[in-house]
């Protein structure tokens, strides 16, 4: 097994950073806007990002979390099954711009998924797909991000592993394993 450093912890600040003023560009004060982070692993980024646009813009800005488990159409496929992780979305998002926020972005059927669970909490005027890492050239579906701190030219066999100080990391970091 091989790890490569795709990006270091001073990178990944910067990346981060970089995603947030974009966000800040198409999204100004917040004021109709709203951050949903993906369950398990996107929640992490989702929070990282909020911390930054609060930090900037001197406000609170809404995050909620969406677990779309049940939501897969691989959901009943899988030998061992699947474990849900908690949906927690104390606002309502119907005609607000909901920001999707997931960490890796593989084939699209997490994203399309997560479209799915959101409805159950009301009609968005808009939806955007922000993620960390785009794995290129592996998409099941025609998903694209809107916002991408790294697209990453990789094939099947090969993961991407996000590695956060929240989960009990060193460091923020993300490895590109063969």
């Amino acid at each position: 097994m091989q790890k490569k450093l795709i990006l270091d912890s001073d990178l990944l600040d910067i990346t981060l950073s970089r995603l947030c003023q974009q966000l800040i560009e198409n999204h100004l004060d917040f004021s109709n806007s709203i951050l949903l982070g993906l369950q398990p692993r996107g929640i992490f980024l989702a929070e990282l990002i909020q911390q930054k646009l609060e930090k900037s813009l001197k406000k609170k800005i809404q995050l909620g979390f969406l677990d779309a488990t049940f939501h897969r159409d691989d959901f009943r496929r899988r030998e061992l099954p699947v474990k849900a992780n908690e949906t927690k979305i104390p606002f309502i998002i119907e005609g607000k711009n909901v920001i999707l926020i997931d960490d890796v972005l593989f084939t699209g059927r997490t994203v399309r998924a997560a479209l799915d669970a959101m409805i159950a909490f009301g009609r968005p005027a808009k939806v955007e797909l922000l993620v960390l890492i785009d794995r290129k050239f592996n998409r099941d579906l025609p998903i694209a991000p809107n916002y991408v701190g790294k697209s990453v030219n990789t094939i099947a066999s090969q993961r991407v592993q996000v590695e956060w100080q929240a989960q009990g990391n060193k460091q923020n970091k993300i490895w590109l394993i063969n």
